[in-house]
């Protein structure tokens, strides 16, 4: 089984549309699933991220070949392309480097508000909640998190349709990276 964490429901519609998602409601959050694919829509931020991922992790059992993905929407200096898929291989918050894997790749800063300035190279504001709750759980072998730039630390110009937009177009990449 492959388990989504989005923050916003703009890109879940990525991944429902793709692949055929039924909707339901638990424990407070908006759950999208098939025989293959299980997303939850955490909303904006650590903790919510946090929250949602470990209530994945608590419904389901956990295989070897199970794999968690956080998945959505970042700002990035202009050096980025709009529409770059990047894969995130740390994590910087609150001054600390949390490593998911020792290859080189993207340091990404999670943030606690969005930003408008360029202070950081690549920033979103969920991705440490959801590392923090899977490297809590040691039977989770398997997690990944997929940024795709949306903005130029400009979110008043994100919307909803923008950013399934974006995702839509990567998901075969984030698809070929995790081997389905």
């Amino acid at each position: 089984m492959i388990y989504i964490v989005v923050a916003l429901k703009g890109e879940a519609q990525a991944f429902v549309d793709k692949y055929k998602l039924s909707k339901k409601s638990v424990h407070g959050f908006t759950l999208f699933s098939n025989r293959e694919f299980c997303l939850i829509i955490s909303g904006m931020g650590v903790q919510n991220a946090r929250a949602a991922t470990q209530t994945l992790i608590n419904l389901y059992d956990i295989t070897d070949e199970d794999i968690y993905l956080n998945v959505g929407i970042c700002a990035a200096r202009p050096e980025y392309a709009i529409g770059e898929l990047l894969e995130i291989n740390a994590i910087e918050y609150e001054n600390h480097l949390y490593r998911l894997t020792q290859t080189q790749g993207k340091t990404l800063t999670c943030v606690d508000e969005q930003l408008y300035d360029e202070q950081y190279e690549i920033a979103d504001m969920e991705s440490f909640g959801f590392y923090d709750a899977v490297t809590h759980s040691p039977a989770i072998k398997n997690y990944f998190i997929f940024k795709v730039v949306s903005d130029h630390f400009q979110p008043q110009i994100v919307s909803k349709d923008g950013a399934k937009m974006l995702l839509f177009k990567r998901l075969e990449e984030i698809n070929a990276v995790i081997n389905f």
